[in-house]
């Protein structure tokens, strides 16, 4: 059975549980790592040594404390070590300044987050399907 680590970066609890619970119910062995802050991210990433415990998915959020998903996406597209990393930007935010920021500065998908819950959960499964089941996305 195939096996990802998605690290999602996200700072609100309910939205968390949710996404936990879509990636759950999948067929598909899941590692995720939950951040709850932008710095927190950067730092993940510059404390991993070892570049087979890099994430394969980045699920990441706009509105973060201490650092913004537009600055972690910044980061994590800057960078040769990382920047071939799939970063999907999944936040509340239907803003046409952050929509075009976020694929400005690389993102390689824009998903505003549904307000239902059935729909949010309908999303995240889409979202992990067409990741891991449909696209090739190279192993670090």
């Amino acid at each position: 059975m195939k096996s990802i680590h998605i690290l999602l970066v996200e700072d609100n609890e309910g939205d968390i549980l949710l996404t936990m619970e879509a990636l759950e119910d999948s067929k598909i062995i899941n590692k995720v790592t939950v951040l709850k802050d932008g710095k927190a991210a950067i730092d993940f990433f510059e404390s991993v040594e070892d570049k087979n415990a890099l994430p394969d998915l980045v699920l990441l959020d706009i509105n973060l404390p201490k650092r913004s998903g537009h600055e972690v996406l910044q980061y994590i597209k800057k960078s040769e070590r990382y920047n071939q990393i799939p970063v999907i930007m999944l936040t509340t935010s239907s803003s046409e300044k952050d929509i075009l920021s976020a694929y400005k500065h690389y993102a390689n998908c824009y998903i505003t987050k549904p307000i239902d819950v059935t729909e949010f959960i309908n999303a995240i499964t889409k979202i992990e399907d067409f990741w891991i089941n449909i696209v090739s996305i190279p192993k670090n």
